[in-house]
C-alpha cells in the first residue's frame, strides 16, 4: 500500500471568489469527509499537490492528510481541472476508517515473457489494466501482479484467475478478459489469404462453328 503527506489548513470562505482568491495565492480550495465526520472545507498548496501527484497514483495511495495538527488518513477521490489548462480547480479526500471496506480501482501489472510470445512470435494484448475491487484501508495494495509467464499462444488470463491477496474482493465481471497472447496480425492475414480460392473464371467451352465452304454434318 502506498502512502504519502500532505499538509492542509481549514478555510471557512466559500463560493467562486473565495475559490479564485485561494488559487491567486497558490492554494487549492479541497474538502474533506466521511460517514464518521462532517464534510470539512480546507485549502492545499497547489506547488506540494501536484508534487504529491506526480510520483503516487491518486486512486489507491493513501494520504496522511495533516490538518493544524491533527492526521487523517484519506483517499484522494476527485480531482477537478481546468478543462484547457493544466490547473486543478479541486480536490476531494475521503477519511479512511479501520475496519470500514472502500471500492478503488488498483492497476494490474503483468509478470514475466509469455512462452506464446518466446517461441510462437505473438503479441501482449493487455486488455484490462486496472481491477475494481473493495477493501479494507489496512490491506489494500498499491499494484495486483499477474504471471503470465506460461500463456502460449492463443491463451488468455480473465479476472477470475487473478490471483488477489488476502481481504480482497474483485467487483469487475469475472469472464472479462485481462490479457491475451494474439496472433500477429500480419499472420493472420497470410493463413486467410492461403485459404482463399483463386478468383480464376471457368473456360466456357463452345461448340466449333462449321467451316466455311463445308458441308454441315448429316444426321
Amino acid at each position: 500500500m502506498a502512502t504519502a503527506s500532505l499538509s492542509a489548513t481549514r478555510r471557512t470562505g466559500t463560493g467562486k471568489g473565495n475559490a479564485r482568491s485561494l488559487r491567486r495565492d497558490g492554494q487549492i480550495p479541497a474538502v474533506i469527509y466521511g460517514h464518521a465526520r462532517e464534510s470539512q472545507s480546507l485549502a492545499v498548496s497547489a506547488r506540494d499537490l501536484e508534487k504529491l501527484l506526480s510520483h503516487i497514483s491518486a486512486a489507491n495511495s493513501v494520504v496522511e492528510l495533516a490538518v493544524e495538527g491533527t492526521t487523517s488518513r484519506a483517499l484522494i477521490r476527485e480531482i477537478q481541472r481546468h478543462p484547457f489548462k493544466r490547473v486543478i480547480l479541486h480536490v476531494d479526500f475521503q477519511e479512511l476508517v479501520a475496519g470500514e471496506k472502500m471500492t478503488v480501482r488498483v492497476p494490474l501489472r503483468l509478470i514475466g515473457t509469455p512462452v506464446g510470445v518466446r517461441l510462437g512470435g505473438g503479441i501482449i494484448d493487455h486488455t484490462l489494466r486496472e481491477l475494481t475491487i473493495s477493501v479494507d484501508p489496512a490491506q489494500m495494495p498499491s499494484q495486483i501482479e499477474v504471471d503470465i509467464t506460461d500463456l502460449e499462444l492463443g491463451q488468455s488470463i480473465h479476472v477470475s484467475g487473478v490471483k488477489v491477496p488476502a481481504g480482497v474482493t474483485v467487483l469487475d465481471e469475472p469472464g472479462a478478459a485481462v490479457v491475451v497472447i494474439a496472433t500477429p496480425r500480419a499472420a493472420v492475414e497470410a493463413v486467410v489469404a492461403e485459404a482463399e480460392p483463386t478468383s480464376a473464371e471457368p473456360e466456357v467451352i463452345r461448340a466449333k462453328k462449321p467451316e466455311e465452304g463445308a458441308e454441315p454434318e448429316k444426321k
